[in-house]
């Protein structure tokens, strides 16, 4: 049995069933070049044991083409298979690809959950449930569909039936519940067989939130399974879940996702206790809509070395996520304590971000022989383990566990500077780390929530760096179920905050902009078409809160989040005026909205959505924009958003804000001035606003706050706070902070669209924007990307005043290419080369500005004014010098230092062009 992101072909053609298992798959597929420009196609159905039947239709789609066919029925299964016409004759037929649903619906169960009698209470030892089977002769087809209210490990014979972790995963729980098919087949024989599920606590029944709630959604666990088994004889048997299932105490202690699993390896299993057959509704069960938990990679730990204070430490050299894998030899009953932190500090396990999580896992030892030490009932966010109760003698081996949701991996990119391709390298990591089962915050802390606002700034990053496209699908279906009554969109999906009705700009929009995203990224209008009442139900709660002067104001809001203005213990208090943020983004929904409306034919809402942004945006410039093109609230963010998102009506404004942004980011040094909402935008802001080299100089800076501070500290996730460890090596004292959070990392969307030069200009990359920028302190850029057409890929080099450009488009697609000073050139499929002479020479300064913008001549400057006691650094010498930014360099001296002498100014300004002069040779 595949999940629908297993049903993929790569030759000759590849073919893919998206939204599979189901009663309606749609169909995507690869072409190669010479049947790029097809006007038909053909598609051949066969079910098992039936004929084949052939659908022909004229079209030239091949992303998300509807089923053709009559819904198919549960446990359905045959082959699909698909050809195109192309210069009036029919390409060969692409391989067949195999299919087969699962149950559908509550009918197709006759399981029942079942659930210990008088085992499995909370806060005791995880219960094994089991059953034992006799079969008459061989098994030639098996499969066994299961789930679980709470975890479950599942066995048949000893064997695990798959290599999924953390099953069945977290979802909406009271709406929608995700079972798994597996083909078990080769675990069963003839004659005795069993089948056993350890149960543990999970999201169902484990410590939520950090106000640190249990059995949020239920306080007993249970299994639902049902094993459905073909014999050679012609025998067929099902064995359900039901009364005759028994179960049994275990040596897992205790478990929980936030402290940690406890295990006694001297306890095997309990004797045989009774079930009960529970009253569980089986209509909101679902078939596994996104791929599995998995083990995707193990990291060897380094030798093991003692803390200042003795303790025994190991470092994985990388932060990430999982568990500790331990092989030891010791004595029976002896205890092994395993706790983790993603940082040390003055040499010590940083446990303090960890909030009230211990993060602890427990063994005691059978003793003997060599024992495998590993929980699999929780995971962990760390780096560094300490080991306690064993000795560096005893240990033969440790290494990590990396578990994350097994997305294929899609995009990549690179670059001349190793400190920005770090950055990337820690984005990669970061999403690998949260993207487990949901779209989280944070692996590590009593938290590890979906936070909407952090997947809707990183969601463009997210679909290039691999295929989300399912594993986004089914969150929002989530986001959807769990949507209130009014339109109020949760804070986290799923929802833990029953009790609030939250209405928050930049989190309650992820209804429009993560659906609108993946439409964008992977060309397939069935996620706005499911989402569209989920998109439409927030636009409408934004207009009801609005009103009828379009402002939304007066609300609670989270604004511009983590600012690195705020306080630690404030990380609201933003610079961006919130009600600013959240008018801007009603702006931004409706629009969306607006767009989803025309692109799914709904004319009459598309009118009323465009209406409705234009009267918003209209609100927004009467009541932030002045005529000259200045915001009312004078920050990065504020004018990033203005600029991104034609808030600003006419072109003066547009030209006058993005100067001041220019000169916003060049007074405050280069550091990084936006929290959440600015930070995924003021690149694109600056780039498109003219001033390239100022969104390359925020990028290249490494003082903190910036986007490489972390990576001069080593860091190789991606922080939540721009400043989670400080320079001195201290944790931020802020009560809230982690080591390893993407929504910052967003920045790795303009690496990929504008420094790379890789961008989609039609949904799901039909047409290629490529357009990169070269220079400013790289040599060269890379990107590539899987796209559902076949591998596009951009990648520029300038080298001995000349840029070269190799692009690569996919067939049945096609990019425009802008090379610097010339016009845009339109070209088809294939491998493409420009060569032209380019210089990136700074040139002589004039202005003050000029003197900021060119990174080498700034540092000289600043270094003349620390040395004459004028600024202590380029930021600070920045501040001083914002003063008199469009003035000549002529007047530097005069504006960093207007209270000296007449004199003393000119020797400084002397200083100052000497400085000029030789940085210009």
């Amino acid at each position: 049995m595949t999940a629908a992101t297993d049903h993929v072909l790569t030759a000759p053609t590849g073919l893919r069933l998206d939204g599979m298992p189901g009663p309606r798959p749609r169909l995507s597929w690869r072409v190669g070049r010479a049947a790029a420009g097809f006007d038909a196609r053909r598609i051949e159905l066969t079910l098992d044991g039936g004929a084949p039947v052939t659908h022909v239709e004229d079209g030239t789609g091949q992303i998300g083409v509807p089923w053709p066919f009559e819904p198919l029925a549960a446990r359905a299964r045959g082959t699909i298979r698909v050809g195109v016409r192309s210069g009036g004759a029919w390409t060969p037929w692409s391989d067949p690809l195999p299919f087969e649903n699962p149950p559908l619906g509550a009918a197709d169960w006759a399981a029942r959950f079942v659930s210990p009698r008088t085992l499995g209470g909370l806060l005791t030892a995880a219960p094994l449930l089991s059953r034992t089977i006799e079969l008459p002769a061989a098994v030639t087809r098996a499969r066994l569909h299961v789930t679980a209210l709470g975890l479950h490990v599942t066995r048949i014979n000893g064997e695990r039936v798959t290599d999924e972790e953390l099953a069945p995963g977290w979802t909406s729980y009271q709406n929608r519940l995700r079972f798994r098919t597996h083909d078990v087949t080769g675990l069963l024989r003839a004659g005795g067989n069993e089948i056993t599920a350890l149960l543990g606590n999970g999201w169902y029944r484990g410590r939520l939130y950090w106000r640190g709630e249990r059995a949020f959604y239920g306080d007993r666990l249970a299994l639902l399974a049902q094993l459905e088994i073909e014999c050679a004889d012609g025998s067929r048997h099902v064995v359900a879940t039901d009364e005759t299932w028994r179960a049994h105490s275990t040596g897992v202690l205790a478990d929980d996702l936030y402290d940690g699993q406890t295990t006694d390896l001297r306890e095997g299993r309990g004797p045989s206790e009774p079930v009960d057959v529970l009253d569980e509704p089986l209509d909101r069960l679902f078939p596994a809509d996104t791929p599995p938990v998995r083990p995707v990679a193990v990291v060897p730990g380094g030798a093991p070395f003692r803390s200042p204070s003795g303790v025994l430490l190991v470092d994985f050299g990388e932060n990430l996520v999982g568990w500790v894998r331990l092989r030891v030899r010791g004595r029976p009953g002896q205890e092994i304590v395993v706790r983790h932190a993603e940082v040390l500090e003055q040499g010590e396990l940083g446990t303090r971000p960890l909030r009230s999580a211990k993060a602890t896992d427990r063994y005691l030892l059978a003793g003997g022989a060599t024992e495998v030490l590993e929980p699999s009932l929780t995971f962990h966010g760390f780096r560094y383990a300490s080991l306690d109760g064993v000795e560096p003698g005893d240990i033969e081996s440790v290494e990590a566990v990396v578990l994350s949701s097994d997305l294929p991996a899609t995009g990549r990119f690179r670059c001349s500077d190793p400190d920005v391709q770090t950055l990337h390298d820690n984005v990669v990591r970061s999403m690998r780390g949260n993207f487990l089962d949901v779209p989280t915050d944070c692996p590590q802390r009593d938290e590890r929530l979906g936070w909407t606002g952090d997947i809707q700034v990183f969601a463009p990053t997210a679909a290039f760096l691999a295929d989300c496209s399912a594993f986004l699908a089914s969150w929002l279906r989530d986001l959807a179920a769990e949507q209130f009554e009014d339109g109020c969109v949760p804070f986290v999906v799923p929802n833990i905050h029953h009790n609030i009705l939250p209405a928050a700009a930049a989190w309650g929009d992820a209804a429009t902009i993560v659906p609108w995203t993946l439409y964008e990224r992977y060309g397939d209008p069935e996620v706005l078409r499911e989402q569209y009442p989920s998109m439409r139900a927030w636009v409408e709660r934004l207009d009801a809160f609005a009103g009828e002067d379009g402002l939304w104001t007066g609300r609670f809001q989270f604004g511009d989040w983590l600012d690195p203005a705020a306080p630690p213990d404030e990380p609201g208090a933003a610079r961006t005026d919130k009600d600013l943020v959240a008018t801007a983004h009603f702006v931004r929904s409706a629009d969306l909205l607006a767009r989803a409306a025309g692109v799914l034919g709904h004319r009459d809402d598309a009118e009323r959505y465009r209406a409705l942004a234009a009267k918003v945006r209209a609100a927004f410039a009467a009541a932030y924009v002045t005529p000259g093109g200045r915001l009312m609230n004078d920050t990065p963010t504020a004018y990033a958003m203005a600029l991104l998102w034609d808030l600003l009506p006419t072109p003066g404004q547009r030209e006058a804000a993005g100067a001041r942004l220019a000169d916003l980011v060049r007074a405050n040094g280069f550091r990084v001035a936006t929290g959440f909402v600015g930070t995924p935008l003021i690149a694109d802001a600056l780039t498109d606003a003219g001033h390239p080299h100022l969104a390359y100089r925020l990028l290249l800076e490494r003082s903190c706050p910036s986007w490489l501070y972390p990576v001069t500290m080593g860091a190789t996730t991606i922080w939540e706070r721009w400043d989670s460890m400080l320079p001195d090596g201290r944790i931020n004292p802020g009560q809230m902070t982690s080591f390893n959070h993407y929504a910052l990392g967003a920045i790795a969307d303009w690496l990929h669209r504008r420094v790379a030069g890789l961008a989609p200009a039609a949904p799901g990359y039909r047409e290629l924007d490529v357009r990169p920028l070269p220079g400013y302190g790289l040599t060269w850029a890379e990107a590539d990307l899987e796209t559902r057409y076949g591998r596009a890929a951009v990648a520029w080099r300038v080298a001995d005043g000349t840029l070269t450009l190799d692009v690569e488009v996919p067939p049945g697609t096609s990019a425009t290419v802008h090379l610097p000073g010339s016009s845009p050139e339109r070209v088809g499929a294939g491998t493409h080369r420009w060569r032209t002479a380019y210089s990136d020479t700074p040139r002589r300064p004039e202005s003050i500005a000029d003197a900021l913008d060119d990174a080498g001549l700034w540092r000289r400057l600043t270094a003349i004014m620390a040395s004459e006691g004028i600024a202590g650094d380029e930021a600070g010498a920045a501040a001083l010098a914002a003063r008199g930014l469009p003035l000549p360099l002529t007047e530097l001296a005069a504006v960093v230092a207007p209270r000296a002498t007449p004199e003393r100014v000119g020797e400084l300004q002397l200083l100052f062009d000497a400085a000029v002069a030789a940085h210009h040779g």
